[in-house]
């Protein structure tokens, strides 16, 4: 984190996390943006689901590509934890088991920046109800 040493650095800071935060909370078409559901009940955040969420806050920004990241409670694969739901805008969403910052790493440059299905993912079980 980085020191403040001023007013304008503070002021700085919370326009940063505010921006952050309208994004990941707030936005008005999230459908548009990639999403991002990272399982965070108690066997997901066990296995390392907060490290990888912050790792997808920081580097989606440092990256320029706008997500809605999320936290959501049990997604039902405890044996895969931490896992996480990645929704492309206009695509059905997909769920990535044994999620760690390298996997995380590469799901944002294979999957999120070109569409490229990688290793980790786990099949759907259920049916949607329309």
């Amino acid at each position: 984190m980085a020191q403040i040493k001023s007013l304008a650095d503070l002021k700085k800071m919370q326009a940063d996390m505010l921006s952050k935060v309208d994004l990941r909370e707030k936005a008005e078409n999230p459908g548009s943006h990639v999403q991002i559901k990272v399982a965070m009940a108690t066997c997901g955040i066990a296995s390392g689901a907060k490290t990888v969420m912050e790792f997808f806050i920081d580097q989606l920004d440092k990256r320029g590509i706008g997500a809605v990241i999320t936290q959501t409670g049990c997604m039902g694969y405890c044996y895969a934890e931490p896992t996480v739901e990645v929704t492309l805008p206009g695509q059905e969403p997909i769920v990535f088991g044994y999620v760690d910052t390298k996997k995380a790493d590469e799901i944002i440059e294979k999957y999120i920046k070109t569409g490229e299905l990688v290793d980790g993912i786990i099949p759907v079980n259920y049916e949607k109800i329309d």
